[in-house]
């Protein structure tokens, strides 16, 4: 089963977090164009990996702690046309050590501060921050980022400050702050964020976006972020 894009498929069976919206927003929002050296922290399939390799010319390394979801991301790598750009390193983001920076690094990290966790422990290990706090995020970021280089990232809405105080904390800098919500006029959900050692005078928050329409169809902007991926646009 899995996931259709108009470049790849995406099998998820197996993995803590399907394919979701989450990913393919981020994916198609982040500015990979110029990037020559991805990291994607916590892969899971490899969605967010085989985004960054169909929008450029990068070589991209991807960190998955969890066995079976990093089995599953090495066969969609595998399956690819990028398979020679894609790297999958099996272990968590604490204990990897590169031997140089990333000019780039994507992440859809866990998100659930606190709560029951999920009875699966790769399910857990996607959702929780138990997993990967803010605070072991934050510290990642500034240890493998380049001194000019950013990092997108997308999480809950509530959650921004939380995050922002511990990349303060580390020295980073958000230089951008997309909210998305579901429907025009309600509360965002999700926010998109870059982040990067560079500060910037430029207000970070950016005109909010919603998914869909009132009718229900793809609101104009999701279309124009998404077209290059969903197969029905």
């Amino acid at each position: 089963m899995g996931f259709s894009f108009k470049q790849f498929h995406v099998d998820d069976a197996g993995c803590g977090m399907p394919v979701s919206t989450d990913g393919v927003l981020l994916g198609a929002w982040a500015p990979l164009q110029q990037a020559e050296k991805i990291l994607d922290i916590g892969a899971g399939s490899g969605l967010l990996s085989l985004m960054a390799a169909q929008r450029s010319q990068a070589q991209i390394d991807a960190v998955e702690l969890d066995a079976q979801a990093a089995t599953v991301c090495l066969k969609n790598f595998a399956a690819s046309p990028w398979y020679e750009r894609l790297q999958l390193h099996h272990c968590s983001i604490q204990q990897f050590s590169p031997p140089s920076s990333y000019d780039h690094i994507l992440c859809n990290p866990p998100y659930f501060e606190n709560g029951p966790h999920a009875s699966t422990p790769g399910r857990a290990s996607a959702r929780h921050t138990d997993y990967l706090s803010y605070a072991e995020l934050a510290a990642a970021l500034a240890r493998l980022l380049q001194p000019q280089g950013v990092a997108s990232l997308i999480l809950p809405w509530h959650n921004v400050p939380s995050l922002q105080r511990q990349l303060q904390q580390v020295g980073l800098h958000l230089l951008q702050q997309l909210d998305v919500s579901g429907r025009p006029g309600n509360e965002p959900n999700r926010s998109l964020l870059l982040v990067s050692k560079q500060s910037s005078d430029t207000a970070p928050l950016m005109s909010p976006i919603w998914v869909r329409d009132s009718d229900g169809r793809y609101s104009t902007a999701m279309r124009q972020l998404t077209q290059d991926f969903y197969l029905k646009l």
